[in-house]
């Protein structure tokens, strides 16, 4: 009888906390998910806004080289506009 007692209740308290470590742990591991997508999204878009910047780099070059094969600025005026661009 006692033993009857004893499993009657140690059974169903070790298969709820089995049942809660169980949760637990899958908890932890949706947040662990969660957190690495997140984190992939905010370096992409931090990659896309590198490429946008170097993208504007090269044309805003690109314009100083046409004003410069133009004549319209001089060679002294390309290199300091080249190097506030390249510096900043």
């Amino acid at each position: 009888m006692e033993k009857i007692i004893f499993f009657g209740l140690a059974i169903p308290i070790l298969a709820y906390v089995l049942y809660l470590g169980g949760t637990a742990i899958m908890k932890g591991f949706s947040a662990k998910e969660a957190n690495r997508v997140e984190k992939e999204e905010s370096e992409s878009q931090t990659n896309l806004e590198t490429i946008d910047q170097r993208i504007n780099l090269s044309e805003e070059l690109s314009n100083l080289n046409d004003l410069k094969e133009k004549g319209i600025i001089s060679q002294e005026d390309f290199e300091k506009a080249k190097n506030k661009l390249l510096n900043n």
